[in-house]
């Protein structure tokens, strides 16, 4: 069992802290975010947001996997494929 999948199984309490941490982070930027906006309207923020986390998200994998894309697509949940055409997109590949 990795480690990803160990500690969202294990319903121990750094499991439950490590979700809630990051849960918090993205709380609170999003929410600065929005306050820094002031009276201008937020536009397509959900892709804004998926672009930000997303291109880190992917480089952290790849480089915990050593650069093997089965391995990060496995870690990530997705389809190797998906995975491959994020990292283009991206300019990661």
């Amino acid at each position: 069992m990795n480690t990803i999948h160990a500690l969202r199984d294990s319903g121990s309490s750094a499991s439950a802290s490590v979700q809630s941490s990051l849960r918090d982070c993205v709380a609170l930027v999003v929410r600065r975010y929005l306050r820094d906006l002031g009276d201008h309207p937020a536009e397509d923020l959900h892709s804004l947001i998926l672009q930000e986390v997303e291109k880190p998200l992917f480089t952290e994998v790849l480089e915990h996997c050593d650069g093997n894309q089965s391995r990060a697509a496995a870690a990530l949940g997705l389809n190797r494929g998906t995975l491959r055409k994020k990292l283009r997109d991206y300019n990661l590949a």
